[in-house]
């Protein structure tokens, strides 16, 4: 059996500190935001596992469609021989990449979540005990340290979560990564893409109610983590497209008038009735923009795929 390392990058207290700051911060501003990172407890991930089966979201079947029809052309492109993967989760997508690539020594997954970590990397070892995988429990956005493994090295940044961050801060991810990169690396990012509107808002606001579960449960993390009293069932889910920015945002909106204490942070939060919070941004993109997005980071887009349907995209890219 091949060794499994596990690097924590994040002290312990990491999270509890971030999700204070980030609610203290979120809701004493206006309008009210919360990051979406802090959906992902065990409920939430099992809700957005749900969420990726519903037949009105397409993204990750449109992306592991590619995934399955382009893995080997982008395994003799890049003969990668070490594959990272930022936000890697359960890692399930990856392993189209991972079966293709012939040349491949490490897997190195990145996730804030050791128990994602540690359960990908059992699964993948089952069916392929001669791979190196170095998991890093870490926070991609906040800069990375990655171990020394053997190259060229391919870095995958998929299912559409760059859209997640907001202009500045895919600005400075991006160059983030391009600092990672050594000559023959490369970038692989996978991208929603514009489309109808219906289409973005129904992929957002389900008829089973799903998305809308997911979006309630990040006041359940709240409460549960800050003793807050937050009632899920005094907020509406709500999914709307900004035209001028080309991203959908899902907030949620308080049905009535009233205040919510959150001990934690020794704070009292007040909703008007129709008082939106926002909980994601989820960008859209077209082949231009990416193009100058990765060019303002000092990085060379050359390969562009996308589903049959021209729903969704993976490009691959290279130090400028």
């Amino acid at each position: 059996m091949s060794p499994f390392l596990l690097t924590r990058t994040l002290p312990e207290d990491a999270t509890d500190a971030a999700l204070r700051a980030d609610v203290l911060q979120g809701l004493t501003r206006t309008p009210k935001t919360l990051p979406p990172k802090w959906f992902y407890d065990a409920r939430g991930s099992a809700l957005f596992d749900e969420i990726t089966t519903l037949p009105e979201y397409y993204p990750t079947r449109a992306e592991r469609e590619i995934l399955q029809t382009r893995a080997a052309e982008i395994a003799a492109v890049t003969d990668a021989r070490t594959l990272i993967e930022l936000g890697s989760g359960s890692s399930e997508k990856t392993r189209h990449l991972i079966d293709a690539l012939p040349s491949l020594h490490t897997y190195v997954p990145v996730d804030v979540s050791e128990s994602a970590l540690t359960g990908a990397a059992n699964t993948l070892l089952a069916s392929r005990p001669a791979l190196d995988v170095h998991a890093l429990i870490a926070d991609f956005t906040r800069g990375l340290a990655l171990p020394g493994t053997p190259g060229p090295r391919l870095v995958a940044f998929l299912g559409g979560t760059i859209g997640n961050l907001l202009p500045a801060e895919r600005a400075a991810f991006l160059t983030s990564v391009r600092a990672l990169l050594s000559p023959g690396d490369a970038l692989l990012l996978g991208t929603d893409l514009v489309k109808d509107e219906s289409v973005l808002v129904s992929a957002y606001d389900d008829g089973a109610g799903v998305t809308a579960a997911f979006n309630k449960n990040v006041l359940t993390v709240i409460n549960r983590e800050l003793g807050a009293d937050f009632d899920p069932d005094a907020f509406s889910h709500v999914a709307v497209w900004d035209r001028e920015h080309e991203w959908i945002e899902m907030r949620l909106r308080s049905r009535a008038t009233q205040t919510v204490k959150i001990p934690a942070l020794d704070l009292a939060v007040d909703f008007e009735r129709h008082e939106e919070m926002r909980t994601e941004v989820s960008a859209k993109f077209r082949e231009d923009g990416v193009r100058a997005e990765l060019s303002a980071a000092d990085l060379k887009l050359t390969h562009w795929w996308t589903d049959e349907r021209g729903r969704f995209a993976l490009s691959l890219s290279v130090a400028g």
